[in-house]
């Protein structure tokens, strides 16, 4: 397919494990957000402040926008986004959390052989 038939759109995908030191200060800081947002309705911002009050990984969705991911992106306008935060478990030694097995190249594989034998 040249450039001109390939779609101007792309899918980005990001996956982050974050750990929360300061539950209170998350909590406070969504509550915040939401307080300054003029244009959110009352009932639902009343269903907001329950959520994050309730929930420390939807406080955290609260604060997170893909926009700010973006926004100083030369020449990209985000046009859809979808999140989405939840406790897990977590085990950095465990083979599910790798990541990056998908990203590494045929030389960095072969770089790791070496180093290590």
């Amino acid at each position: 397919m040249s450039t001109s038939e390939t779609s101007r759109f792309v899918r980005l995908r990001v996956e982050l494990v974050v750990e929360i030191g300061d539950e209170e200060a998350v909590t406070r800081a969504a509550l915040e957000r939401i307080a300054d947002d003029s244009e959110m309705p009352a009932d639902e911002q009343t269903h907001a402040e329950s959520a994050v009050t309730e929930d420390t990984a939807e406080a955290l969705a609260y604060l997170v926008d893909p926009f700010d991911l973006v926004s100083e992106v030369p020449g990209v306008e985000l046009v859809q986004a979808s999140w989405s935060s939840e406790q897990t478990d977590y085990d950095p030694d465990s083979p599910e959390w790798d990541l990056d097995e998908d990203d590494v190249t045929e030389d960095e594989e072969e770089e790791a052989s070496a180093a290590a034998g």
